[in-house]
């Protein structure tokens, strides 16, 4: 077992196109885990093992991997970079102890580095910072350092500079100890030299170095009085400070370099052993009961206490569902029994692996620290805790976005049907941000997503991986139904057959709710005209029937119910009673109090060359996007705007024609808003088409 203080449990993060899989494949390499260096756009690296990977260029799914760097065990996750697939970089930080943010030298801070660098704060991860691809035309490392401290409200330390730049990049001058990190052109790592850094850079060089000092000196008093007399601290005290400054996220290493031309990649490594966090030095996973709060109790990483583990992440291959696990404390090994605290039930560990990419090294155990895959696991989901059986606790559960967008599809016989259920059903365990559902009137199956690529790509694999053929109908905007006027009113529910009858009288205030504030329900009754006891079987009845708005059938958002009186018989009256009057009363009032259409607002990111702005900005306003900045970059303009989702579809094509493919952007959901009039009236016609076309 590999002592807790040489683990290091990090991911690589960064804005599609960044440059994360290669230095990853640079990383695989030099710690001797692959011997070829496969390519993104050849479609040959380790971790994009998918065919929809190796396709088009970029990282469907987080991938882990282990290897070795100076006597340290790194478990290392590449995650994502597109937008739709952020639910792989949330869940991947949720069980990480730092991360290697990487930036691209000329695109910088990008929207998805936005993201991914809010998701590490709150998660705490401790990070890194990687300049890449700064052989780039139009890279600038200090650009990007600047863009990282005014976008990211971070602090970036910055531990090496840039020899050259974009086709004269040729290395890097360790600031801490002014030694030039020289790489020759064969593209091998191995070949660098430790030379004298260029002699004009010599006052950059110490004004940089001064800058690092002094700010890394700041986490030691000794340190820093030392510092003050005039007296340089040694080189252990900078690192060791650097160290717990970065672990406090008070500021973060900057390195830069080439990870395709092989060049800075081991300095990385060299920080991520010195300055990122083992298991035991970050803050401990809070412990929570069944109805989420915290009580009070930690998962300390030691071996030797009652095992505590999340599961991260499911993911199905030819050898059956695999279930991602990260160890907080205690151990686990073949053949074990432990609890899972969502379903109550116990399960028995079959094989513990050790993944590298979607290959695999049997292991006997694993223990605090760790993050191993098990094989055999057979009702456990994403976000589910496993625990010791005799010694229970929770930690505290990932929580995932809603789905904007859907699809119908339709199998092309009732063989492929079976296989599409069963299909389907293991997708939604991998994904927890892809939700399916039938339509119960017409008998559709409906999958929904987070974007046109995501569900293209749910397709894409259950066609080829699953050999299912499906058709597909166009994609579908997630609408949402609100309320605009508070509406006091009355229903009384009676129903008289041979035996008791059934008796239930309300009345009640229907308001609207703040944004963002979902369902909320109160009752103002006094002198028992309604029991307490059948008050949450009101709420019941409501909030059942919000999956279902009165203007289209949408859910309907952010309403407040307040029951103010009522009426209840002593023999007939009963909870069911009460469900189904606070139903009925539902589709009595919601038509009067100014029912109204929302849609999912997107916000839009948009890389353009220069020529182009005005076509692009004529274009999303065209869409109803409201342009929110714009600014202009080395290589091109970033615009932002707030755009609906309904007006989006097939963006990618359109913006490709406008500037002859140079194009390029990303989008998120941003919140609801309501509908224009003409745009609610054609939603609310479409809807009743369909209801029709199912009679």
């Amino acid at each position: 077992m590999t002592e807790l203080a040489q683990y290091r449990n990090i991911g690589i993060f960064a804005h599609v196109d960044a440059g994360k899989t290669t230095t990853t494949e640079r990383i695989l390499k030099l710690t001797g885990k692959i011997h070829k260096t496969g390519e993104v756009h050849d479609g040959e690296a380790t971790t994009d093992f998918m065919e929809q990977e190796q396709e088009r260029g970029i990282t469907i799914q987080s991938a882990a991997t282990s290897c070795e760097w100076n006597d340290h065990r790194l478990n290392i996750i590449d995650t994502p970079g597109h937008v739709d697939f952020t639910i792989e970089v949330y869940r991947s930080l949720k069980v990480l102890d730092g991360g290697i943010g990487v930036f691209c030298g000329s695109g910088g801070v990008e929207p998805q580095s936005e993201t991914n660098w809010r998701y590490a704060n709150e998660s705490g991860v401790a990070r890194i910072i990687f300049v890449n691809k700064l052989d780039r035309i139009g890279a600038d490392f200090y650009r990007v350092v600047r863009q990282v401290e005014d976008i990211l409200d971070a602090k970036p330390l910055i531990m090496v500079l840039p020899i050259g730049i974009e086709d004269d990049f040729t290395g890097i001058v360790d600031l801490l100890t002014r030694k030039a990190w020289v790489w020759d052109d064969s593209g091998d790592p191995e070949n660098y030299e430790l030379l004298d850094p260029p002699a004009d850079m010599a006052d950059a060089i110490e004004e940089w170095r001064e800058k690092l000092i002094e700010t890394a000196v700041e986490q030691d008093d000794d340190v820093l009085e030392q510092y003050l007399e005039g007296e340089e601290p040694s080189i252990e005290d900078i690192k060791r400070c650097i160290r717990k400054g970065t672990i406090a996220l008070d500021f973060f290493p900057a390195y830069c370099g080439s990870a395709f031309k092989n060049k800075g990649v081991q300095p990385v490594l060299n920080a991520t052993v010195d300055f990122l966090p083992d298991p035991t030095e970050v803050k401990p996973q809070p412990e929570v009961d069944l109805e989420g709060n915290e009580t009070g109790e930690f998962a300390i990483v030691d071996p030797d206490r009652p095992l505590r583990a999340l599961a991260f992440k499911i993911m199905d291959d030819r050898f059956g569902a695999l279930t991602f696990i990260r160890i907080y404390s205690g151990k686990i090994g073949k053949g074990v029994t432990v609890l899972n605290t969502f379903t109550g039930k116990t399960e028995r560990i079959g094989r513990i692996v050790e993944m590298h990419a979607d290959s695999r090294e049997e292991l006997t155990s694993a223990q605090a620290g760790d993050i191993v895959a098990v094989i055999g696991m057979k009702n456990v989901q994403t976000g589910h805790t496993l625990c010791d059986p005799k010694n229970s606790a929770t930690l505290e559960p990932m929580v995932f976005p809603e789905p904007v967008i859907s699809m119908a599809i339709d199998p092309k016989d009732k063989t492929a049907a079976e296989k599409m259920g069963i299909a389907l059903g293991k997708m939604i365990r991998e994904d927890p941000s892809f939700h399916m559902e039938t339509d119960e009137d017409s008998g559709e199956t409906i999958l929904k997503g987070m974007g046109e690529l995501h569900l293209d790509i749910k397709v894409d694999i259950l066609r080829r991986t699953h050999g299912i053929d499906v058709t597909v109908g166009k994609p579908q905007v997630a609408y949402r139904e609100t309320i605009t006027q508070r509406t006091e009113d009355s229903y009384t529910h009676k129903k008289q057959t041979g035996g008791s009858g059934q008796f239930a009288k309300i009345d009640y205030v229907i308001e609207p709710g703040e944004t963002g504030s979902g369902y909320e329900f109160e009752s103002a009754v006094t002198g028992g005209t309604v029991p307490r006891e059948f008050w949450p079987a009101v709420s019941k009845g409501f909030q059942k029937s919000m999956v279902k708005g009165v203007l289209a059938g949408y859910p309907c958002l952010d309403f407040k119910v307040t029951l103010l009186d009522g009426g209840y018989h002593p023999v007939d009256s009963s909870a069911v009673a009460y469900e189904l009057a606070a139903g009925a009363a539902y589709r009595q009032t919601m038509p009067k109090a100014g029912p109204q259409m929302m849609e999912p607002i997107m916000r839009v990111d948009v890389y353009t060359p220069d020529d182009y702005v005005g076509d692009v900005i004529g274009d999303l306003n065209r869409r109803r996007g409201m342009i929110k900045s714009q600014e202009a970059g080395a290589t091109n303009v970033h615009i932002n705007a707030e755009c609906p989702l309904s007006e989006m579809f097939g963006y990618i094509g359109d913006l490709r024609t406008m500037t002859s493919g140079r194009g390029q952007f990303s989008m998120e959901f941003l919140h609801y808003m309501p509908c224009p009039k003409n745009v609610a009236e054609e939603v609310i016609k479409e809807a009743k088409e369909r209801e029709a076309a199912k009679k």
